[in-house]
């Protein structure tokens, strides 16, 4: 057999480490197509000449293209007979990624849980992504329920010891990034780190209608191949499932109305795919300010964020009800950091 049929749940092994193919070298087209394909307009990632007044050499590539670059290349690998991405931890974004630069991925099995119906398992990875130089970029945790494709004992449980969320004093600020004469104008809005108190929540009021079409380039500009996304026939009710990273990038880029300083995504520190999201479902996105803190960089604070995504109808602000459960309009629940200027 020379096609790949992917890794169902009795596959893996912990401690394994899984070298992903295919390596991609990024330009200012994937810049181009994120773009289009989300209303992003952070100042840091569109201009060249902003970028340089913060200290930097170039505008880096946006953070989720680098993210759903490396989540992809680990697709065929992890995730190709996945019935659902279940969460993120001890995300941290360690160099920017500038455009001509060729990432690569690799993942190491930390975890497997079987689940009681013996019929899918919980694999946990965490993966890094390097680049040409063979330097980390970005490293993250995620786990994914896989399905088995025969009958096998059910291995060892071991589930990771994750952390809550990256420390402030964990977090990697760019080297030369700096703040002090950071131009609000320019960025589109006045409100800086002091302006931010923890516990506030911001609605960031705009909606965007998922379209299949948009949809369908987002998993294929990403190289992500698990079949839920492009197969309508893998799933009982013929739909599609939207691929995560696509809600994720934009709810990331709604923020923008009222987060327009929040530049660059530095960790992530949880996250959770909390019901599936469909074409035409309308996605609309609030956060809520988590923690601040102060960065060593000139004029540079950290600021932690939950970024929730909601479909159509959901009340403001909805996001558990009483039993603890996701409401059924809420698709994100994100908690991330990022770079802000005082």
């Amino acid at each position: 057999m020379k096609t790949n049929p992917g890794r169902y749940f009795e596959d893996y092994r912990v401690g394994e480490v899984i070298r992903h193919a295919v390596p991609r070298t990024l330009s200012g087209g994937e810049r181009a197509l994120y773009h289009a394909l989300y209303p992003a307009r952070h100042a840091l990632y569109s201009s060249d000449e902003f970028a340089r007044s913060c200290g930097l050499q170039v505008a880096p590539m946006d953070d989720l293209i680098g993210f759903h670059t490396v989540f992809g290349k680990t697709v065929p690998d992890i995730s190709l007979n996945a019935i659902a991405n279940l969460g993120y931890a001890e995300g941290r974004w360690l160099a920017p990624i500038l455009p001509g630069d060729t990432i690569r991925s690799e993942s190491t099995v930390i975890g497997l849980k079987e689940n009681s119906n013996g019929k899918s398992g919980v694999v946990y990875v965490r993966t890094r992504g390097l680049n040409q130089r063979d330097e980390a970029v970005l490293e993250y945790v995620r786990w994914v329920m896989v399905r088995k494709n025969r009958e096998t004992p059910a291995p060892e449980t071991v589930v990771p010891d994750l952390a809550k969320a990256v420390a402030a004093s964990d977090l990697v600020v760019p080297r030369g990034l700096r703040f002090d004469t950071y131009d609000f104008e320019l960025a589109g809005e006045a409100h800086r780190w002091g302006d931010y108190e923890i516990g506030e929540k911001i609605d960031h009021v705009d909606g965007v209608t998922i379209e299949e079409a948009e949809h369908m380039i987002a998993t294929r500009l990403w190289q992500n191949t698990a079949k839920v996304h492009f197969d309508a026939t893998f799933r009982d009710d013929g739909k599609r499932l939207i691929y995560g990273g696509h809600v994720i990038s934009m709810a990331r880029a709604l923020s923008f109305n009222g987060l327009a300083n929040a530049q660059m995504i530095v960790a992530l520190n949880a996250g959770a795919h909390a019901n599936p999201c469909f074409s035409g479902d309308t996605v609309k996105a609030w956060s809520e300010v988590l923690d601040k803190a102060p960065t060593a960089a000139p004029g540079v604070g950290a600021i932690r964020l939950r970024l929730v995504a909601v479909r159509q109808g959901a009340a403001q602000f909805a996001l558990k009800g009483v039993d603890g459960k996701y409401q059924p309009e809420v698709l994100l629940d994100l908690d991330y950091w990022a770079l802000m200027p005082l």
